[in-house]
């Protein structure tokens, strides 16, 4: 019988970010703790007992970030505010309570760590009946503009990427003592990737001892195939690496490219940190998750979008920090490509730096550290009891079937 303790991630697929980040905290107790700590990864809205509009609400923020925008912005500021974070969290309580009490049965976890904001009403409640305890903390996968929802006052843990959304928390009535400044975790391999450019270049069949832009797409990136044929056209000394990110559209088109300089095309990879600390720029959408990872490379951005809501608050808090630029139209890109080059490349040398400064690379050892370390707490407690859970749901929503999906965004 294995002793070990569980971690348990509950994550979901909105984006990339919120798995990514999981699968970092994963990596990290792997390597420092599996002597004692096993991890298992869930999807609880790839659970077949979640209400089909709610895993459909996965894949559809793509349609909506990328068709309405200005709706999406809408709802999202409608909904950041007391009262409807307050209804939509009774709501998932109903749609998410069975699901999520059948994935603890499953896995009997020691503690639990969430990068997505949905489950921590649920989960909670589910404590309150007694039938479980088990510590609960939450990751923040964003830098900035952050939805109340994410502060949840009744988990272990809030663990915050800087001291803004440390101070969006304290706002929204989190106690002090829970918040904890870790930074969005990205993988280990950004750590241990030490080799000089030049080197990490050759072994990628990259042109040595030229200035390298690395641009990433995915079906949430939008104008980047505008960008990158103006990038072919620049007329200086540069190489180009693009990553396609599974949009079959994108990397059709750029593979019908006259290419004028240096390109490098793929259509996904596993690993972009490579490849970032062999770039001396990346190009790319304002996630939380890679402009996380770029700070963390000391890899100076050129944002070409940004999704209202969430994303606003990442683009301002880096552009902020020196390290980024904001590029609205493929003309602007050539221009602010043009100014980080100019003058023997003293802008861009002065991005970097602030990259790196502002970066924090150990992200996913912290969170995984601050798990390890509740485990330890609980370790002689008593077994937790296995009775069946009382669902404690009055006066929360009358009838999940008359949940109405339309009215509710994240």
């Amino acid at each position: 019988m294995d002793k070990r303790k569980k971690v348990l991630i509950l994550t979901a697929d909105a984006g990339f970010g919120h798995r990514s980040a999981a699968i970092a905290v994963a990596a990290a107790l792997e390597e420092k703790y599996s002597e004692d700590t096993i991890v298992e990864i869930v999807n609880p809205l790839d659970d077949n007992r979640v209400p089909s509009f709610l895993h459909d609400s996965q894949s559809d923020y793509t349609k909506w970030v990328r068709s309405v925008p200005e709706l999406w912005q809408l709802g999202y500021e409608v909904s950041d505010a007391a009262i409807p974070t307050k209804l939509m969290e009774n709501s998932l309580v109903v749609l998410l309570i069975d699901a999520l009490r059948g994935i603890l049965d499953a896995s009997n976890p020691d503690v639990i760590l969430t990068t997505y904001p949905l489950y921590q009403s649920a989960l909670t409640t589910l404590f309150r009946s007694k039938s479980y305890r088990v510590p609960l903390y939450t990751s923040i996968t964003d830098l900035s503009t952050i939805h109340r929802m994410w502060f949840h006052k009744h988990v272990d843990g809030c663990l915050v990427p800087n001291n803004v959304v440390a101070d969006l928390a304290l706002n929204c009535g989190m106690d002090p003592e829970k918040i904890t400044i870790t930074g969005i975790p990205v993988h280990p391999n950004v750590v241990k990737e030490s080799r000089d450019k030049n080197e990490i270049r050759q072994e990628l069949g990259w042109a040595p001892d030229i200035p390298t832009v690395l641009a990433v797409g995915s079906k949430r990136v939008d104008r980047l195939e505008d960008t990158l044929n103006i990038i072919n056209h620049y007329g200086g000394k540069i190489q180009l690496a693009v990553v396609a990110g599974k949009d079959e559209r994108l990397l059709h088109e750029i593979n019908q490219f006259e290419w004028h300089i240096p390109a490098h095309v793929y259509d996904f990879v596993d690993n972009i940190p490579t490849m970032m600390h062999a770039a001396d720029m990346i190009i790319c959408k304002a996630g939380g998750l890679i402009v996380t990872e770029s700070l963390a490379c000391g890899l100076p951005m050129i944002l070409i979008d940004v999704i209202p809501g969430q994303e606003t608050g990442n683009a301002e808090y880096v552009t902020g920090l020196g390290a980024a630029d904001l590029a609205e139209d493929p003309i602007a890109v050539l221009e602010t490509l043009d100014h980080l080059l100019m003058n023997d490349q003293l802008l861009l040398r002065a991005r970097a730096k602030n990259a790196v400064r502002h970066g924090l690379p150990l992200s996913a050892y912290k969170v995984a550290e601050i798990l390890h370390e509740s485990l330890e707490r609980t370790a002689d407690l008593p077994p937790r009891p296995r009775r069946k859970v009382v669902h404690e749901l009055v006066g929360l929503v009358t009838d999940a079937k008359t949940y109405n999906p339309h009215t509710w965004m994240p």
